[in-house]
């Protein structure tokens, strides 16, 4: 049976991976959900294993991608982003264009909101990155999940003890909405 379902790679931080189980349990009758067991981590680790997560999962139909938290984050005692906006902005489009030649439907998730007095990343920082990969996202005809929008909607809820990464609620809200923005582009 799963010869004829659609084929959906999941790929980014850990985020989607908090999501990931909960996609593949609820798209199990629409399509074979692949995902790399590793984290996708920032956005250069992600364009290097792009091609090597198609050849191992096979060409998808469907993308659902995100990368921003590790590469927004500013590890002590550096000052500076790990990856600048340029350079992300840069890798994003680069990635796109990998994911582009398989024929697949792409979506991009947004990065998500982080507490106010967060240590090593900021909303502001956040906030400028979303906005400048929607920017490229829609230049480049990707469709965006706005996850960050999403989280903010009840973000104590949403978001777990660590402050970084989703709640058990947060983690399903995402799954519903990516599954949703997933069975658009199946259906198509």
């Amino acid at each position: 049976m799963s010869a004829q379902l659609k084929k959906v790679l999941l790929l980014g931080d850990s985020i989607r991976m908090g999501y990931e189980p909960y996609v593949r349990e609820g798209l199990k009758e629409l399509a074979v959900v692949t995902a790399p067991e590793e984290n996708g981590r920032f956005s250069s680790y992600t364009l290097w294993g792009v091609n090597l997560w198609i050849k191992e999962f096979g060409v998808p139909d469907v993308v659902h991608w995100n990368n921003g938290l590790w590469d927004l984050h500013h590890e002590a005692p550096m000052i500076e982003a790990l990856t600048s906006l340029e350079e992300y902005i840069r890798n994003l489009k680069r990635i796109i264009n990998e994911l582009k030649r398989t024929g697949a439907k792409i979506i991009f998730a947004t990065t998500t909101p982080v507490p106010a007095d967060a240590i090593g990343r900021s909303n502001a920082e956040i906030d400028r990155y979303n906005e400048a990969a929607i920017e490229l996202m829609i230049k480049h005809g990707v469709e965006v999940n706005d996850l960050n929008a999403l989280v903010k909607q009840d973000f104590q809820g949403n978001i777990c003890e660590d402050r970084l990464h989703l709640s058990e609620q947060g983690y399903r809200k995402c799954a519903v909405q990516v599954m949703e923005a997933i069975k658009s582009n199946l259906m198509v």
